[in-house]
């Protein structure tokens, strides 16, 4: 039951928003094959700012509400997201944390995702239904995203916490990710995004997750932003914090893969360095 709380709202849809390395899977085949009766694909590939040199980047405002909206989204509309990896919830919060970045508060994530639907026998389908266009505004909410600029200053000022949901050996800076040397910005504290989630893919308890923020001394009454590899499962730290009525986890868009190509040398902490 993914909707919970509050009146009822006036319509529900339900969006799939996978992303797989295309060598691996593909998505949007994937989605035509089956998926939860009456979802609609929500496509990171096109809801995303095309001109930035960094994948996944937010759109503009206008580029979100009229994509959105050709999903059948209006600002009455309540949103849940699923996506169909195999650890049960990875891309979706990305979607989750962008309806939120741009106004939007009735937005919620499938608990276990897609694999977990099947797992207990819920109704799958191959049928695509096109959604009545709606009408969505959307007005970006700042204090949701924080820019290269805000990330620079604040290695100084100190004035957010920073968790990054990258798996140690990157955040350390040990191996390499795609390619790219890793490392981490100065001051961020490592909690991978796979400690939130279960055996099974669902999110862990309340009491678990605020467990795993205590462990690494990261204060939920304090401001945090969450960062990664490109923007991605830094979102999942946004919907742990959410679920422990932490409501304003900001996500620094541009993550490692910008910060790598633009912060200076010694913003870049990494093991490998100091091992050379």
């Amino acid at each position: 039951q993914p909707v919970r709380g509050g009146a009822a709202p006036r319509t529900l849809r339900v969006l799939d928003a996978s992303w797989y390395p295309p060598k691996e899977r593909n998505a949007r085949q994937e989605f035509k094959e089956r998926h939860i009766p009456g979802a609609s694909f929500f496509d990171i590939e096109e809801c995303r700012d095309k001109s930035s040199p960094y994948d996944f980047m937010l759109p503009s405002e206008s580029h979100f509400a009229d994509y959105v909206g050709g999903l059948g989204v209006s600002n009455d509309t309540h949103v849940v997201v699923y996506d169909g990896d195999e650890v049960g919830t990875f891309y979706a919060p990305r979607a989750w944390w962008m309806f939120r970045a741009f106004g939007h508060k009735e937005v919620s994530v499938l608990n276990g995702g897609f694999k977990n639907w099947v797992k207990e026998g819920y109704p799958i389908t191959a049928e695509v239904t096109q959604p009545t266009p709606a009408v969505f505004k959307a007005k970006l909410n700042r204090a949701l995203v924080k820019t290269f600029e805000e990330m620079v200053e604040n290695v100084s000022s100190l004035k957010f916490q920073v968790v990054d949901s990258r798996p140690e050996g990157r955040f350390r800076g040990t191996e390499l990710d795609q390619g790219l040397e890793s490392g981490h910005i100065p001051g961020a504290v490592n909690i991978p995004f796979h400690s939130f989630l279960s055996e099974t893919g669902h999110e862990k308890s309340i009491e678990e997750i605020q467990e795993i923020f205590r462990e690494k001394k990261v204060d939920l009454s304090k401001p945090l932003t969450a960062t990664c590899r490109k923007g991605v499962t830094a979102c999942q730290i946004a919907l742990a914090a959410f679920l422990c009525g932490k409501r304003d986890v900001a996500v620094y868009d541009g993550s490692w893969s910008e910060w790598f190509h633009r912060a200076p040398p010694h913003y870049k902490v990494s093991e490998s360095k100091r091992s050379k």
